[in-house]
């Protein structure tokens, strides 16, 4: 398991924090400029069409392939959600595979575990190790060069509609209707990162922090069901269950009936049912977690039914947990000889 995490988390200062401070700056125009029902029309538009690009293009599209669709089509998809100024598709989705990959490791950036709620919200941009992007983690999209220019120029398509939303509704418009739900949708964006790993419920053994947060999912369309999708993250539908509200879901339905999507992927009933087989990988870090969290107070190593208490607290129930529990003993028979160090874990009431 990557044991590597940030030198340093001092910001980087670029492009990206420049044109992300003055987004904030300037939406602080709706003060001079006034906001009408047009304006705040607009907002709830530009949301509600800006958000699904992001949910069912940058992240069950380019980072998931969780469905298929044309050259044609995806690129629509990414053209809208680059007007989110949220940088560019194929750079998003190379982000997002990490965030996978090491998910709550000292290796992801996104995670409050290692680095605190505010930075994984929001301070990783300025990051100049944070903000990298490993293109080799996308290649099925760097072979495209239409996402590639559209990456590149990862700032023309925001730019390009507020434009349009200037020549329509003037500078009302502009600060009331864009610039204002742009800010609104960074941050319901972020929350995925910081607050769907502090705040919900886990029904599945993954590993890390993820939750199912129902009224982040309100606000996401879909996004907050973040345990559910880490458990099974190929899935085109992130609410498990009917009630689980997913309107990405409801709408990559909804293209799929006119043709314009195909091969949805849904979760099969040993995932419903928590079956899924674990990696090695993934019990490794899971046992080392469970360790750690009785690094802060061991006089003595606990028996197994201790260790399993605390497995049921702290995750899921899994097939694998016998397997899991066994190895944490292991780490800590071997943390208590000096063998291996742990980090201590803090246990959530």
């Amino acid at each position: 398991m990557a044991t590597a995490g940030l030198a340093s988390r001092a910001p980087k200062f670029d492009g990206t924090l420049i044109s992300f401070v003055a987004v904030h700056i300037a939406a602080l125009g709706v003060f001079w400029s006034g906001m009408g029902w047009r304006e705040a029309g607009i907002a709830v538009a530009l949301y509600f069409v800006r958000m699904f690009a992001i949910t069912g293009g940058y992240h069950r599209l380019f980072a998931h392939r969780a469905y298929r669709t044309s050259r044609a089509f995806q690129f629509v998809m990414a053209f809208i959600a680059q007007t989110s100024l949220q940088s560019g598709a194929v750079w998003w989705a190379a982000k997002h595979r990490d965030h996978h990959r090491y998910s709550d490791t000292p290796r992801d950036v996104h995670s409050p575990r290692r680095y605190g709620f505010w930075f994984a919200h929001m301070g990783w941009i300025f990051h100049a190790q944070g903000g990298k992007a490993d293109y080799s983690r996308v290649p099925d999209l760097t072979q495209h060069p239409e996402l590639m220019w559209l990456d590149r120029n990862r700032f023309g398509p925001g730019i390009l509609l507020g434009f349009v939303v200037w020549m329509l509704d003037g500078w009302p418009g502009v600060f009331g209707g864009f610039l204002l739900s742009t800010v609104v949708l960074y941050h319901c964006t972020f929350m995925i990162n910081s607050v769907a790993h502090v705040s919900g419920t886990q029904r599945y053994l993954t590993g890390d922090d993820a939750r199912n947060n129902w009224w982040l999912a309100i606000l996401t369309l879909g996004e907050g069901w973040h345990n559910n999708h880490h458990y099974f993250m190929a899935s085109s539908r992130q609410g498990f269950y009917w009630w689980e509200v997913d309107v990405t879901y409801y709408l990559l339905r909804g293209l799929a009936t006119v043709g314009l999507v195909w091969d949805l992927k849904e979760p099969p009933a040993h995932v419903l049912a928590g079956q899924r087989s674990l990696s090695d990988e993934l019990k490794e870090r899971v046992a080392e977690h469970l360790a750690g969290s009785f690094v802060r107070n061991l006089p003595q190593l606990p028996t197994i039914e201790e260790m399993r208490r605390r497995a049921q607290k702290m995750f899921a129930r899994s097939p694998a947990m016998d397997e899991i529990i066994a190895r944490a003993r292991e780490m800590l028979e071997l943390y208590l000889s000096g063998q291996l160090a742990l980090q201590p874990v803090r246990i959530r009431a």
